[in-house]
């Protein structure tokens, strides 16, 4: 999956996914993911990560707040360091975010059967709205995904309409990094690293696809 166009600064890193078991993933694998973020930012707050950082000035150019409209990675790194648990969905989504928190920022995963081409990459306009899994959610301002049917993906929260559940056989993955210091061979190799422990998951087609 590639988009048409992309805003600057961002590169995206897509996949395409199998998923082939619906059982959980396994909770060694969780604990490890973790665990190595709560070593990484042991006495250090999140807003210190230079990946954290150049994702923030990214949703500035676009303009949100990314203090107030918080990129997924952050909201869901902050859970972790605080002990709450590993927020279960569906083995799927629970892999993307075991890779968001190794790799620092916003990942997404969609029904890829609902993800329509041509996709592309632009900035929400006033008055834009997106129906969310927590319900109506204001895209004026916001780096977002949309397909021949509209906006299914933004890094901050994922469109109810090509959402992942049960009975979903084919997904589209996507890593939203920011461009500077983006290396698409490390992210490919560490992606390959955690897939082999998550038997739910195999990649489909190609592989892997980048745009920057």
């Amino acid at each position: 999956m590639r988009a048409e166009t992309i805003l600057p600064g961002w590169a995206l890193f897509f996949s395409d996914w199998e998923l082939r078991e619906e059982t959980p993933l396994d909770e060694a694998l969780i604990a490890d993911v973790v665990e190595g973020l709560k070593r990484e930012f042991a006495g250090r707050d999140l807003s210190a990560d230079p990946v954290v950082q150049a994702v923030r000035k990214l949703f500035r150019q676009a303009g949100t707040d990314p203090t107030r409209y918080r990129p997924s990675f952050e909201a869901l790194a902050r859970r972790m360091l605080k002990g709450e648990p590993f927020p279960r969905i569906h083995p799927a989504v629970d892999f993307a975010n075991c890779l968001s928190l190794t790799w620092h920022v916003p990942c997404c995963v969609a029904d890829r059967d609902k993800v329509v081409p041509p996709v592309r990459m632009r900035v929400g306009s006033p008055g834009e709205t997106v129906e969310s899994l927590r319900g109506p959610f204001p895209l004026e301002g916001k780096p977002l995904l949309e397909d021949s049917h509209g906006i299914y993906s933004t890094p901050i929260t994922d469109s109810r309409r090509a959402s992942v559940g049960p009975g979903v056989k084919n997904a589209s993955f996507v890593a939203y990094f920011p461009e500077e210091g983006f290396d698409a061979a490390r992210a490919e190799a560490t992606m390959m690293e955690l897939i082999i422990r998550a038997p739910q998951v195999s990649l489909a087609g190609k592989g892997t696809d980048t745009l920057s």
